[in-house]
């Protein structure tokens, strides 16, 4: 007689299969950030070399979209390196919640795999360890490998395709960049306090670049805005 208490055993290959799928659904959405990215970097004056290599080694789209904003705007490299860092806070977060579920691997294996944790590599592997009931090193690979390889393709395809065009402001291109932030922090504002932090960061943004400058500008803001935030979810927490 069959235990009802069994838990079943997930089929693997349907697993990955699924997890393939979504993992082209990623890829496919990332392309165009890609492109977008490519565009902003060669706006910037990168190179090609230059955008992709960023591509590959930093490998983090919120923060090189920023990287590219401040070299744009002759920020120092002290600013860019600590707006991304905040940035890139929440990777602490994501790493904390996957080893519980690779503590087991090397370190040089966890090295490697956190350089390629993106936001959709960490959404997609997680849940698939979630799905199968433990950890599955293959797919967490095939999640990385789709958005770790088309970032740099389409970032490179941004960069020449944005050398065709002779003049990106005649076609409204040279709002790309603050276009595609404020859509990452649209998606981003799911609460309020996501919500108080971007209306905090675009107000110290606007008001220091009128004061100031644009480079100080949005390092502050970068600095200050998830501080609001912060308040905000402080605020709500019910009294103990």
């Amino acid at each position: 007689m069959t235990d009802p208490s069994a838990t079943p055993i997930p089929d693997i290959t349907a697993a990955r299969r699924d997890l393939v799928l979504a993992a082209l659904g990623f890829a496919v959405s990332g392309a165009g950030f890609g492109l977008v990215y490519g565009l902003a970097a060669r706006e910037a004056g990168f190179s090609i070399i230059e955008a992709t290599s960023m591509s590959v080694f930093v490998l983090a789209g919120a923060a090189q979209f920023a990287a590219v904003g401040l070299v744009a705007h002759g920020a120092g490299w002290p600013a860019i390196v600590v707006l991304t860092a905040l940035l890139n806070a929440r990777h602490l977060l994501y790493s904390a919640a996957m080893a519980p579920w690779l503590g087991g691997r090397s370190r040089l294996e966890r090295a490697a795999m956190a350089h390629v944790l993106t936001d959709e590599t960490f959404a997609l592997s997680l849940a698939h360890f979630q799905r199968i009931g433990r950890a599955d090193v293959v797919g967490f690979w095939l999640a990385a490998g789709f958005d770790s390889i088309s970032w740099p393709v389409f970032t490179a395809l941004g960069v020449i395709g944005g050398q065709l065009i002779p003049d990106p402001a005649q076609l409204g291109l040279d709002v790309v960049f603050p276009a595609a932030m404020g859509g990452l922090a649209v998606k981003l504002a799911t609460d309020r306090p996501a919500i108080a932090a971007a209306i905090a960061g675009a107000a110290l943004a606007v008001v220091g670049g009128i004061l100031v400058g644009p480079a100080v500008s949005i390092v502050v803001g970068g600095f200050l805005a998830p501080i609001a935030g912060l308040l905000i979810e402080r605020k709500g927490e019910p009294a103990r």
